[in-house]
């Protein structure tokens, strides 16, 4: 049976040095229902966690927080004793894929770029807010509304993406399919050329959200295609 979204409230902190970026996550996530902190530096931050540890469901980061950034971010947020939320981090603020490299390894596999549309915001931060109501795919993902088709025998429906990984897609719908549904999806990425067909099966649902589609056969060149727009997203508009 389809999972259905829990109503618990969380406690998120939205770190970032720009107010339009802190208000604008802030106001997405009051409105779902959630608690939520902002901090524009790193002696900010470290002080809710240190204070509020225990009972912080995610971090919301800008890597290039004044006075502590990047890995060593991360790694001073992971010092703190009680402290175990995920940390999602704000795609525009990596330096390179070395970096990336780093952050996988502390754990961080959730990226969200901070200019997404208001909409987006909180089906983006979902599978990490409840992450035990959903497959989490843990390569990183691009938030993006693309259309997208998905075909289930002789009947195809038409959606919009609301991220896109080199493993899969969540997509928009209301009508989510069961999990370990064999489907066939086509989509075009932004600026592409040419449609791109896969296998996918889904992977999870969620009746207020969609569904999360794991790609089970892709043709090479397609894969090359969204890994390499993936990898293009984390290093275009970047924070200097």
């Amino acid at each position: 049976m389809p999972t259905t979204a829990p109503a618990a409230v969380k406690t998120v902190i939205v770190a970032d040095d720009t107010a339009f970026v802190r208000d604008r996550f802030r106001t997405a996530l009051q409105s779902a229902g959630h608690r939520a902190m902002t901090a524009s530096n790193a002696s900010e931050l470290l002080a809710h966690v240190r204070a509020d540890g225990a009972t912080i469901d995610l971090v919301v980061l800008d890597l290039r927080l004044p006075t502590l950034q990047g890995v060593a971010m991360v790694r001073a947020l992971r010092s703190i004793s009680g402290f175990r939320a995920p940390i999602v981090v704000f795609s525009g603020t990596i330096a390179n894929a070395e970096e990336v490299r780093e952050l996988s390894l502390l754990g961080v596999a959730g990226y969200i770029n901070e200019y997404s549309a208001v909409q987006h915001i909180v089906p983006a931060l979902a599978p990490h807010l409840f992450p035990d109501h959903f497959n989490r795919r843990s390569s990183p993902r691009v938030v993006v509304g693309i259309s997208v088709s998905y075909r289930l025998g002789n009947t195809i429906a038409a959606a919009l993406t609301l991220n896109i990984s080199r493993g899969g897609l969540a997509v928009r719908t209301t009508s989510p399919l069961d999990p370990a549904t064999a489907v066939k999806v086509r989509f075009r990425l932004p600026n592409g050329t040419r449609d791109i067909d896969a296998d996918a099966v889904v992977a999870w649902t969620d009746r207020r959200l969609g569904m999360g589609l794991q790609f089970t056969h892709i043709d090479p060149a397609d894969q090359a295609a969204i890994d390499d727009f993936v990898r293009a997203h984390f290093f275009s508009n970047r924070k200097a």
